[in-house]
């Protein structure tokens, strides 16, 4: 480790982290000619056997970080964050589906309110239909009641139901729900030839998903004033002498401490992560951590209530390799029956005796096949509402992850909708299992963006309030969950975002 930290070259522009955010952010700013660099904590994946193995992904965790988190009550545990060029992208299952237009607004909750957004749908929409593009979604418009107001069509067709999840998606039109084809980010003929799996939290290496890296990051890259560093971790901000304007970047890269000192600093680490280095970077000027006047950073913390919900029908034969093409929102805007919202339903890729056995230690694998060949696998989810004691926090070096679930009530009517509808649509044995907080894989919230700085870091643009060169580009700055995956609402406002910064800020 060297002694003291060496100058990086000049950089107009440093953006934290290739995630979704990230590397979105990279591709909106490249054609402005400014000199960006990004830092990657982690280096690229490689395409490997362990890719496609999910032995290895799920019963031995091999791309699992080695690192510990912290609950509330200070127990360990091994979160599934990812540290890569590309991100939790990666690993993502490129669901790339809009808020509602109703998400924008405030929506009462069996517990509690959502807060409205700053802005309406409206203000967003074009984004979205520029980051389907950029993510070359796969879908199509009109099946999905609650669908909200396209501008453009999509560019791909959907990605096509596997035989027996079309005969599934009309058993279930039978009994009164709408499946609808899910927006994908997937070239499904490209990631068949790499093997015949998944693609749900199967790591990508230019197999057919389209991720941060693959997409956004690809796009960044092919423009000369765009360089990325990998294994470049960065663990402080330094602001200048009157605390305002961030002036120094200070990262460690293959054991030296390195420093750069840009103009303007766009932090999308992911929405622990980000709010941890505003926290560590506290000093003089600002004892509470950087952006964090309203003494907001960190809070807000919301991670979807989410539920496995397993339909057994021995009838059913499911040979289907990646399954993962509807889900319906029957229940999202209400409960089905006028009462408040309950969340959303989707198909998750294919379940496998391989994947059940990381849980059922004790059952063969052999057994746990056999149950699967008959099952359907679905993933239930509920909006998270924001509270301000549901936070993330820092002890030393540790990171505490004091999540406070909000809205269960609604979470587990929905699972029993579920499952009452499934039964309707001839399962008979319908099971179902929560996920932990070891699964943050829609972690947002924590730096949120708002109209007033006494209540929210960031305005409307993601620019901390405190620190006119700074902005923070990732789920962090979302201001609710929803009910739906994240990844295209933050890839929407990180081009919104881009765009803002080229006309008022470099020009």
């Amino acid at each position: 480790m060297t002694t003291s930290p060496t100058p990086n070259a000049a950089a107009d522009i440093v953006i934290i982290g290739s995630g979704i955010g990230g590397a979105t952010m990279a591709a909106g700013l490249a054609g402005s000619g400014a000199r960006i660099t990004i830092l990657e904590a982690g280096d690229h994946l490689a395409d490997r056997p362990e890719n496609r193995d999910p032995r290895a992904i799920f019963q031995r965790g091999f791309f699992r970080p080695k690192e510990s988190w912290y609950d509330e009550s200070g127990k360990p545990f091994n979160p599934g964050n990812y540290y890569n060029v590309g991100g939790n992208s990666k690993f993502y299952g490129a669901v790339l589906t809009r808020y509602r237009a109703e998400d924008f607004a405030e929506m009462q909750h069996l517990e509690g309110v959502s807060p409205a957004w700053p802005f309406g749908y409206e203000e967003l929409e074009p984004w979205y239909s520029r980051a389907e593009q950029l993510f070359e979604v796969r879908g199509t418009l009109g099946e999905d009641p609650t669908e909200p107001f396209h501008s453009a069509p999509y560019n791909f067709p959907p990605v096509p139901d596997e035989a027996p999840i079309a005969a599934l998606r009309s058993r279930l039109k039978k009994v009164g729900v709408h499946p609808a084809s899910l927006p994908l980010g997937v070239d499904i003929d490209t990631w068949l030839k790499h093997g015949k799996t998944p693609w749900d939290a199967h790591p990508n290496s230019f197999n057919g998903k389209m991720d941060a890296e693959t997409t956004a990051l690809v796009a960044a890259l092919k423009h000369e004033n765009v360089r990325l560093e990998t294994n470049a971790r960065v663990n402080r901000l330094e602001t200048a002498a009157d605390g305002k304007s961030i002036a120094a970047v200070h990262y460690e890269q293959n054991g030296a401490r390195r420093i750069v000192r840009p103009k303007l600093v766009v932090l999308s680490a992911g929405a622990v992560q980000s709010a941890v280095l505003l926290l560590r970077s506290a000093e003089d000027a600002n004892p509470a951590g950087l952006a964090n006047r309203s003494d907001q950073v960190g809070r807000n913390f919301m991670n979807h209530n989410l539920s496995a919900v397993i339909g057994f029908d021995p009838r059913f034969k499911n040979d289907s390799v990646y399954q993962k093409t509807f889900g319906f929102n029957d229940f999202y805007l209400s409960d089905g029956d006028g009462g408040a919202p309950l969340g959303n339903v989707q198909l998750l890729g294919r379940i496998s005796g391989a994947v059940l056995k990381s849980d059922l230690r004790m059952v063969p694998e052999w057994a746990l096949d056999r149950f699967c060949a008959h099952t359907v696998d679905f993933l239930a989810m509920s909006e998270d509402v924001p509270k301000p004691e549901s936070r993330v926090r820092i002890d030393g070096d540790k990171i505490i992850l004091e999540w406070i679930r909000s809205n269960w009530p609604a979470h587990l009517r929905l699972v029993a909708r579920i499952k009452s509808t499934l039964r309707a649509a001839g399962f008979p044995l319908v099971l179902s299992r929560a996920f932990d907080r070891k699964t943050p894989s829609h972690q947002c919230g924590t730096v949120r963006m708002g109209s007033d700085p006494a209540t929210a870091p960031l305005d409307i643009y993601c620019r901390a309030f405190d620190h006119p060169n700074l902005f923070v580009v990732d789920a962090a700055f979302l201001p609710t969950s929803a009910a739906v995956n994240p990844a295209l609402t933050i890839a929407a406002q990180a081009l919104r975002v881009a765009d803002h910064i080229v006309r008022k800020e470099l020009s």
